[in-house]
Order: structure tokens, then C-alpha cells, then sequence
């Protein structure tokens, strides 16, 4: 059983491709975060490995150890894989020591199923050299091996390795989709569908879970209640908000990206309450705050900031000096007319 929602043309093309016995060795799936990637990776990985009539069955042994990550041929490369085999926090990269690891594995049959699938979670995060030693894994690849490469930054990996896979992208899903899968299958109320489907950015799997574990909501109504502290606040706020928000990516570099992207999602929905395009905020349950501060900013300070917050967002991910990045930023985010007068 398929369990990707909204991706029909691509689970058309694999099931063509596993009817006919031409599915290829490696693919490219891209598409933004909790899209569904990992969940058609693993899907695939128990269609190639089924024992049922009409894999993925999701009944038979194989599709169930797989379901519970203890299939011996079918192993996810991550950041946290990378950590736990080295030993040490690798908070930035895939190595070349993992991918080695890989390259003796995949040389070897399969243990228990028919293929042996290697799913690298966060291809992007691949390290130069580790890219490299992965292409020569796809130029010459062993029998009964898939690879498959999963990405939200397809800009960021080697053009030598994209050009080895076939690319599949998933496309996020429209509000009215999402709204209509969490109504209609998970019995979720009208108006918190609405706000899950708009929050969730065209990903089901975000919207689904935030369904499951309310924290996640919890989570991102203190950090716009920050955001907006910050906003009023002095210099002094805002560097120590620099600061803080600096040490969060020191610790946990996927945290502190959440935190710039809810307060990118912010400031769009800013922008465009203040150019009269009420009805298309993502934080709908905000409008209320967004029409407030929207008063007390031109435009062209607001569409400045979103640009600064981009490129932010674009140093830090290259490894420029968070807190230097950050306390930047901050200088560029504009300040109510009032105050602007009060502190020069």
C-alpha cells in the first residue's frame, strides 16, 4: 500500500517501472521538508523488497521490518547516522568515512531481501568528498542496489552525482488538498484544518505532525510571541535575541532553522497585509497582529527585511559566524517610528 498522498504522477511512473522491471538504480527525490519524500523512500524500498502480490503490500514481513527500520538491506544515511557511526557530533555534513561504510555494504548480496536500498536523508548534506565516493557507487553501481537520494536543496549537490539519478520531485500539495486529507480522513475540525494546511506549506507530512504532537504548535506560538517581543523591543533585546538565537544553531542547527523560517513565514504574511492581500497570510490565526504592525512600517522596509532575513538564512547554512549573521540581521530589522525617534 502506497501511503504518499498527493504525488499520483510519480507513484505512477514507479509502478509503471516496477511492472516492467525498469526502474533505475538511483534516484533523485526533491522536494521542500516532510513533503513525503521519506515516506515514498521507504515505500520503494518495501516495493523492491514485498513478498505480497501487489508490493508494497505492507503486510508481509518484509514491508513490516522495514516499517520498523530493522530490514537488514535497507539502511538510512543521515546526519544522525553520520554522528552515531563516528562517534562524535557531526552536525554539518555526510562524511567520507559513512559513505566508504556504504561502499563495502552495497558490494555484498543482499542479507534477507531481494535488494539492498540505501536511502541517503539529506543528500545535500553530503560532504564534497563523500559525494565524490558516492559517484562512483552510481557510475558503477552493484546488482540489486537502488540508491535513493532525498533533498530539499537540489542546488547543493555535485551536478555529476544529480546527473547519475533519475529525478523525481514532489511538489507540495494546495491548501485545499491538505485541508480536504485532514477533514475527510483524520476528522479534524474546519478551522484547525484550515490553519494546518496553511501553516504546513503544501506538506501533509508537517500538517499530520502537528496533528500528533501538540508541542509543535506549542513551539512555534513562543517563537512568534518572541518575534514579536523582539520587534518592540531595544537594541539590547535584539542582540540578546542574536545571541540566544546563536547558540541555538550551535547546538542544534535544525532548531535555529526553524526559527528564521517561522519568522520568514511572518514577515511574508506582513508583506502582504500591508500590500492589501489580507486573505493570502499563512498565519492566518495572527492576521490580528499582522494588521497592527503592518501601520507602523513603509513597505519597502518590510520587503528590505525579508531579503535580509534570506540571505540570513543563506550565510548561516554556508557556515558564516552565526551570532555575527544574526546580530547583522537584526541592525536590518526596522523599528516603529516612535522608537526610531526615541533612540536616535
Amino acid at each position: 500500500m502506497w501511503r504518499v498522498i498527493g504525488q499520483e504522477k510519480t507513484l505512477a511512473l514507479l509502478k509503471c517501472s516496477l511492472t516492467e522491471g525498469s526502474l533505475a538504480h538511483a534516484y533523485l527525490i526533491v522536494g521542500p521538508p516532510q513533503v513525503g519524500k521519506g515516506t515514498l523512500a521507504l515505500n520503494l524500498a518495501q516495493a523492491l523488497n514485498c513478498q505480497g502480490a501487489t508490493p508494497p503490500c505492507g503486510q508481509c514481513r518484509s514491508c513490516l521490518r522495514i516499517d520498523e527500520g530493522n530490514h537488514t538491506d535497507v539502511r538510512i544515511i543521515s546526519l544522525a547516522s553520520a554522528e552515531n557511526l563516528s562517534g562524535s557530533p557531526s552536525q554539518f555534513e555526510i562524511g567520507i568515512n559513512e559513505v566508504k561504510e556504504i561502499q563495502h555494504v552495497a558490494n555484498l548480496p543482499p542479507f534477507e531481501g531481494k535488494y539492498k536500498v540505501f536511502i541517503f536523508d539529506g543528500a545535500d548534506n553530503l560532504s564534497t568528498e563523500a559525494a565524490n565516493c558516492l559517484l562512483k557507487l552510481l557510475e558503477e553501481p552493484p546488482s540489486r542496489v537502488v540508491f535513493l537520494l532525498l533533498t530539499s536543496q537540489e542546488g547543493r549537490l555535485l551536478p555529476t552525482v544529480v546527473s547519475r539519478c533519475q529525478r523525481l520531485e514532489l511538489k507540495p500539495m494546495t491548501v485545499a488538498e491538505i485541508r480536504k486529507t485532514l477533514f475527510e480522513s483524520y476528522n479534524v475540525l474546519p478551522d484547525k484544518a484550515e490553519l494546518l494546511a496553511r501553516l504546513s506549506r503544501g506538506c501533509l507530512g508537517w500538517a499530520l505532525g502537528a496533528l500528533e504532537n501538540e508541542t509543535q504548535l506549542e513551539e512555534r506560538d513562543q517563537i512568534l510571541k518572541e518575534l514579536i517581543s523582539v520587534l518592540g523591543g531595544d537594541w539590547e533585546e535584539r542582540f540578546n535575541c542574536a545571541a540566544e538565537l546563536a547558540t541555538r544553531f550551535e547546538k542544534e542547527r535544525k532548531s535555529g532553522f526553524r526559527v528564521m523560517e517561522l519568522w520568514l513565514m511572518w514577515w511574508r504574511d506582513l508583506m502582504l497585509v500591508k500590500s492589501g492581500l489580507k486573505d493570502a497570510v499563512i498565519n492566518i490565526d495572527c492576521r490580528a497582529a499582522l494588521e497592527e504592525w503592518a501601520k507602523q512600517f513603509p513597505l519597502t522596509q518590510i520587503k528590505d527585511f525579508v531579503i535580509s532575513l534570506q540571505e540570513t538564512l543563506e550565510q548561516i547554512y554556508h557556515n558564516v559566524n552565526p551570532r555575527l549573521a544574526l546580530e547583522t540581521m537584526m541592525l536590518d530589522m526596522p523599528m516603529k517610528v516612535k522608537d526610531r525617534k526615541s533612540r536616535n
